[in-house]
């Protein structure tokens, strides 16, 4: 019986070996994503000493920071009142020498005006399946600028809940795989709605404000954004570093401690 190939997704050398900064766009500073800016920040260090472009990061919050807040997303209590991207870019800035920007708006709200917001990879930290659509509908249809600098390859996605969740790499359009006698190269990776046309339905995008931390940890573990968006941010360390994907995400329960991963 004849063994059938491993699938896997092989990263284009444009990512590995660029000419510019890769761009990124990080879309919600939460939870989760003033987590995941933090090691995107220790990613583009690492690959700059490397010799590679590193990072050129935007991040996009319209919200601002509330005593809720403080203790289970990084913000300090000097930090009250601020918006929370132009907060987490002005300090990540500062400690690591960057010069990434801060949009204090929804992503949906200007990238749908203008393309001077493309990025070579988004990932989404948002609550709600309506945000989530937004930005599918958005990116979809820069399928089509294949010789921008900043052309979009890929959406990664991280959503939680109380102490569950999912990470989930898509790709805008495909991505030319060379060939390959041991692999079965996959160019195109569905996003969440088309993978698991399930997965959010009966998920409620209702946002009830916190009034305390111990209120706000009632709906959201203490750790869960931080152990997503640092696992979520391994597979991103993976894309650069490997060059080549056997798995596309996962799913997270930190209840039992378990975390299953999901194939190309």
């Amino acid at each position: 019986m004849k063994k059938q190939k491993e699938r896997v997704h092989i990263v284009p050398s444009y990512l590995l070996n660029p000419t510019n900064p890769i761009s990124i766009n990080l879309i919600g500073a939460g939870g989760t994503g003033s987590t995941f800016l933090t090691a995107l920040a220790r990613m583009n260090f690492a690959l700059r000493e490397m010799n590679h472009c590193g990072f050129e990061v935007t991040l996009f919050d319209h919200d601002v920071i509330e005593p809720s807040n403080l203790g289970r997303q990084l913000f300090a209590e000097s930090e009250l009142g601020l918006n929370k991207a132009v907060a987490l870019i002005n300090r990540t800035n500062r400690f690591f020498g960057s010069k990434w920007k801060a949009v204090d708006e929804r992503f949906e709200k200007v990238a749908s005006k203008t393309d001077s917001y493309l990025a070579n990879i988004t990932i989404s930290c948002v609550d709600t399946v309506e945000s989530r659509k937004c930005i599918a509908e958005i990116l979809v249809p820069q399928e089509r600028l294949k010789n921008h600098r900043d052309r979009p390859l890929y959406w990664l996605d991280l959503g939680n809940g109380r102490d569950s969740g999912q990470v989930l790499l898509s790709t805008i359009g495909e991505i030319k795989q060379p060939e390959s006698e041991k692999f079965k190269t996959v160019a195109s990776l569905a996003d969440i709605f088309e993978t698991f046309p399930n997965i959010l339905e009966g998920v409620s995008d209702i946002e009830e404000p916190s009034c305390s931390l111990a209120q706000a940890l009632n709906r959201q573990d203490l750790f869960i954004n931080s152990v997503l968006s640092n696992m979520g941010a391994s597979l991103l360390w993976s894309m650069f570093r490997l060059g080549v994907l056997e798995s596309r995400g996962f799913f997270l329960n930190l209840s039992d401690f378990r975390s299953t991963p999901i194939p190309i």
